[in-house]
């Protein structure tokens, strides 16, 4: 049987023991096994690398996972912000960022991610890449918050765009798959923005703020 592309990929980029050890922990708690695949996590280290991201911000922290690839990407003095709704998958995150060396690097908020966006606005905060991956409803309302938190030369990265398939699929229409077409078309047609939408990983969109 033929392997698919994801799969072949993930298997070229095998998970180090650190990564191993923050899906182990997820399993432990009962928390949701949704983190990103190991390739998909190479790719999110290679953005901040590649951007010189130094201030970076994530929305969905879940148990760390996308925030120690993100930051493996940051040099020494980089800054990784993350925001997460609950408070024991902040905690974890933050207790697996700190074992894989970036405790002094990372910094959590928790609470409804667009209620502290509207902090980070207020307070006149600034970023250079964005990872968005959390509660699908509002991802266009989490995408105009990256454009107005964003420096020139920015770039927002968004996850699940496809939702496994339901995005593409006319006869489905809940809330946030309706959420999530509009997110795709805003990428697509925003003249803010500088986009694309890669057909891997269940739809990763990739955008350059202007």
């Amino acid at each position: 049987m033929n392997l698919t592309p994801d799969e072949y990929v993930n298997q070229l980029f095998q998970e180090d023991e650190k990564l191993q050890q923050v899906k182990q922990s997820i399993i432990e708690r009962g928390m949701p096994e949704v983190s990103v695949a190991q390739a998909y996590g190479r790719l999110l280290t290679f953005l901040v690398r590649t951007s010189r991201a130094e201030k970076v911000l994530e929305i969905g922290a879940l148990g760390g996972y996308s925030g120690i690839c993100l930051a493996r990407g940051l040099s020494t003095s980089g800054k990784l912000l993350s925001l997460e709704l609950k408070e024991e998958y902040a905690e974890l995150a933050k207790s697996n960022l700190e074992a894989a060396g970036f405790g002094s690097q990372v910094e959590y908020m928790i609470g409804p991610a667009a209620d502290n966006l509207e902090l980070l606005k207020q307070s006149g905060r600034k970023f250079n890449l964005f990872f968005i991956d959390a509660d699908k409803e509002n991802y266009p309302l989490y995408l105009e918050y990256a454009i107005s938190l964003a420096e020139p030369g920015a770039v927002i990265a968004g996850d699940n765009c496809f939702l496994r398939g339901r995005t593409l699929n006319p006869d489905k229409n809940g809330p946030a798959v309706q959420a999530m077409r509009r997110f795709n078309e805003q990428i697509a047609t925003d003249d803010r923005l500088v986009s694309t939408l890669l057909p891997e990983y269940d739809g990763l969109s990739l955008s350059y703020v202007k």
